[in-house]
């Protein structure tokens, strides 16, 4: 699937696309993309990738902060 294709699919409280680049130390390395507001942040693990997308939904904003 073509990426302006997964720009176009919508969810109902957030879209979200994860690019996992490497997958390394028993977890994964990549970008995560909130294409509602069109804004990209790096993760170094699955956990602050959650963390990230939690942090979106209630409060607005992607926090790389732990």
């Amino acid at each position: 699937m073509a990426v302006q294709e997964l720009l176009e699919k919508k969810g109902d409280e957030a879209t979200f696309i994860i690019y996992v680049k490497y997958r390394q130390n028993a977890t994964w390395q990549g970008e995560v993309i909130w294409a509602d507001k069109k804004k990209k942040k790096c993760f170094r693990s699955a956990l602050e990738l959650l963390k990230m997308i939690d942090s979106a939904l209630d409060h607005g904003k992607i926090d790389t902060e732990g």
